[in-house]
This record gives structure tokens, sequence and C-alpha cells, in this order.
């Protein structure tokens, strides 16, 4: 970390792969995995004479995301290629948005200690990502299933001042295009991806020192490991009276250090101009607002909402608003049973459990919501106990079955009818003489031991409430 009279400054680009079935100009899939070079196609390989055809639901997705992240759509926006030489780049330029791109201005929002924080975007552009190089000894062989590849590059401003920041500022930001549909968040396969600039400044001064930029960081953990310690690196280097050069460096988490990769560029170094192959991109304002109206709640607004409407506590609104399709299948069952807290309780519990237990998606339940409020009201209306209800909720998410019918395949019914309940609680004092004696001479908590005695004598069927009711009486007689 940077000593006490210097702080960090961050700014972030992430590349996030749309979710689409086929690349940005072709018809080649964007499957993640497979043989080398098995994704791929003529355009990918850049061979002499093919022209590319913009990929409409790649467009589609950069409004969503565009208005997801309180941009201004640009209603014109033109391609440009950025040439620059390398073997995982077949048409020696990468295909990509650089004056005029599809969104501006935007920001993100997220929660750190001393509260909510906002970090403003510079702009959102799509381009198409390179191949790979695989490196074997000596020998290195080009991959170009990626070549091709939707994405999203989202900038920053340099307003981030800590590397625990930056992780936050990722994190909801990830959420945000998960949420909407547009990318599906993994770093692993390097969908989710970022660079990240990283430059040093003592505190008060008014100019940015030299920035380095550290190249595809791929774990939360890493990018904060890889910004403190080259934050660090900087701040070493000038008080030993050196000069931070402005670079490109790779992160290396087994070394624990940053290396230099190469000269960080600028953008005349790309030799940037307008795709001959490509017209403008002209999208009306109709298009424009139909993305927007499309758009759903996203998942800041609704845990607010979770809380201030529904009376829900913080930390149950974060969890149900943690991924979408348990969110949406929240609101269902809501909608059916009309009291918030036990569905959240419910949710939290017993159905989390079950799916980590199967291993199961939320996509892949069996039951309905109709089934769910059923079960809420067995409870309520005391036809099931609490560990028969838990039986029973158990039994509807392996088969979807009605929960009417799994009560009597089950005979998980509670008895509610007085006499058997005041028949097993006679059993119960005439066979603890001594406890009767002892509650009679104060000690009311005995009728724990009782209560648990009349159920064990009903096969834990017995309305436990009504027990302890009529044995109170009994007790007192």
């Amino acid at each position: 970390m940077p000593r006490a009279d210097f702080q960090v400054v961050i700014g972030l680009e992430v590349h996030a792969q749309l979710l689409t079935s086929t690349k940005l100009f072709s018809g080649a899939s964007t499957s993640f995995g497979g043989d080398p070079n098995a994704h791929t196609s003529i355009v990918c390989l850049g061979l002499p004479g093919v022209l590319p055809v913009l990929n409409q639901r790649a467009v589609e997705l950069a409004l969503s995301a565009g208005h997801a992240l309180e941009c201004t759509i640009a209603e014109r926006s033109e391609w440009s290629r950025k040439h620059y030489f390398y073997p995982d780049l077949p048409k020696g330029y990468q295909i990509t948005q650089y004056e005029f791109p599809i969104c501006l201005g935007g920001r993100v929002v997220f929660d750190g200690p001393e509260g909510e924080k906002t970090v403003r975007l510079t702009r959102i552009h799509m381009e198409e990502d390179a191949g790979k190089l695989v490196h074997q000894g000596a020998v290195s062989l080009v991959d170009l299933n990626r070549a091709g590849t939707p994405l999203l590059e989202i900038v920053s401003e340099p307003e981030l001042r800590s590397a625990d920041d930056a992780v936050e500022y990722l994190k909801a930001l990830r959420d945000v295009l998960v949420w909407v549909g547009v990318n599906d968040g993994n770093l692993e396969e390097g969908s989710f991806r970022c660079d990240a600039n990283v430059s040093v400044m003592r505190h008060g001064a008014t100019t940015f020192g030299t920035r380095c930029e550290l190249k595809n960081l791929n774990s939360f953990r890493f990018i904060k490991q890889a910004i403190e310690i080259e934050a660090s690196r900087q701040v070493e280097l000038l008080e030993g009276g050196g000069k931070v050069e402005q670079e490109t460096r790779l992160f290396d988490p087994q070394r624990g250090e940053t290396r230099s990769m190469r000269s960080k560029e600028d953008a005349h170094d790309y030799r940037y101009f307008p795709d001959p192959d490509l017209p403008p991109l002209l999208l009306s304002k109709a298009r424009i607002e139909q993305a927007r109206q499309a758009l759903p709640e996203l998942p800041r607004a609704r845990r607010r909402r979770y809380v201030e409407a529904l009376g829900l506590p913080p930390y149950d609104a974060g969890v149900l608003t943690a991924d979408r399709a348990m969110s949406e299948l929240f609101e269902r069952c809501l909608a059916e049973v009309g009291e918030a807290k036990p569905v959240s309780n419910w949710f939290m519990g017993e159905l989390s459990r079950l799916l980590n237990e199967t291993k199961t998606s939320v996509a892949e339940v069996k039951f309905t919501p109709t089934q769910f409020a059923a079960v809420l009201r067995a409870v309520k209306d005391g036809v099931v106990s609490g560990p028969g209800a838990k039986e029973l909720f158990a039994e509807l998410f392996a088969t979807g079955k009605d929960p009417h019918a799994i009560i009597a395949e089950k005979g998980l019914a509670q008895v509610n009818d007085d006499g058997p309940l005041l028949e097993a609680i006679a059993q119960a004092m005439a066979e603890a003489p001594k406890n009767v004696e002892s509650y009679r001479n104060g000690n009311t908590k005995i009728v724990g031991a009782f209560v648990g005695a009349v159920m064990k004598k009903l096969g834990g069927k017995g309305n436990p409430r009504r027990i302890n009711e009529l044995l109170v009486e009994k007790l007192k007689a």
C-alpha cells in the first residue's frame, strides 16, 4: 500500500463479453472451449475479400448495458480500425469504436466502508476480441476461437482511490451486467476481465502521476493484490529519486510483483481510422427508448424497495437480490403469499439449503409459487408442524407434487383434535408425577419437558401450541 503521504489513483477498463451466440461480425460460435480454432470462420481468419456483418443482438445488449449504467446513448456511433501487429490478430487490426462510441458518461454505484460511492464512466464502446497464444516450450501456437467475440469496453474515470474500492466497483458493475443479461460475469473464463490504470500522487497535489496499465486481471483477489503492489512499487521508485515510466505491466501472483511488458502506447500509435467496410451505426430515438423501457428493475433499486416498502432487513434484501432468478422467484411467491418476511425466511433457509445440497439452479426448481404458498398456509393454519413443514417442502422441491397430496402420503398432518392430545397429556403426567409436583411448586419451565414427552407419544404430529395450552390447564388443575 502507498505510504501515508501518497494516494493511489485508479481508473479501470473492463472488457465484458456480450452474451451472443455468434461473433460480432461473423456467424462463428462464441461458445467457450472447444478444440483450438474450431470456432472460426473466414471473417475471423481475416482472409482477403471477406466483409464484416454487424451482429444486431450485440447492439441490443450494448443498449441494455448503457441504460442500466445511466449512460447517454449515441444515435450515431462509428467503427474504427485499431492497428497493431500480433499473431493473435490475423487482420492486423481490431475493429472497435474510438472517436464516436455507442455510450458516453454513466456511473457505477457501490457501497464502501464509508457508505455509498459513485464512480463516473467515461464511455462504453463495442469491439471485437483478439485470439490467444498458447505457449509450448519454445513454440507458440495461435488459437483464434475468441477472435471476433463481441466485447463491451467499459472505461471509468480515474476516481477510485483504493484497491478495495476498485474491487467493490467491479463487483457492482458485474452485478448489473449479469442482472440485465448482458454478460455472464465469469472471470475464470475471461468473459469479464479488467485492465487497471494505476498511478500515485502526493496528498494535496493537483496533477496525476504517470500511470501504468496492468493487463488482463481475472480475479478480484489478483486485482486487489496487483493494484497494491504496483502502487507500492511506484512510491518506492519516486521516493528513491526515480521516475515512473508509462508502460504496460503484467502481474505475477506467484512472485507477488508486477513486471514490464511493453511501453504504453498512445492513441496515435494505433493509427486509428474509420473502418471503410462498416457504415456508421445509426439508432433511432424510438429504438433507444424501447431498449430503456425493456430494462428490468435493477438490483440496487430492488434492494432499496425490499427494505423500504416490504420492511425486510438489509441482509435479507441483499441475499434475495444477489441473483436475478432467485429474486424473480421470490417476487412470484410473494404475490401468492402476501407477506414478505415468511417468504424471505424460507428462501434464505430451506430453499437455499436444498439448492446448495442438490446443486440445482433456481431455473430448475419444480414447485410453483401457488404450491409454495400452500406450504406456508399449512404451517400457519397448524396443518403441519415446523419439522413436518420442512419434510413437506423437501418433497415438494424434489417432486413438484401437490402439497396436500404429500401431506396425505407421508402422514404429515398435525393432530389438532383435543381428544388425542388430552389422552397423550394424561399419560405423560401419569408417568412423571414428580415433574407435575415440581410445576405446581413454581417450576413452570418444566412445561417444555412435558411438551416433548407428549409430542413423542404422538409421533411428532401434535400441535405444540395447543399441547402447551392444554398442559398448562391440566397442570394447574
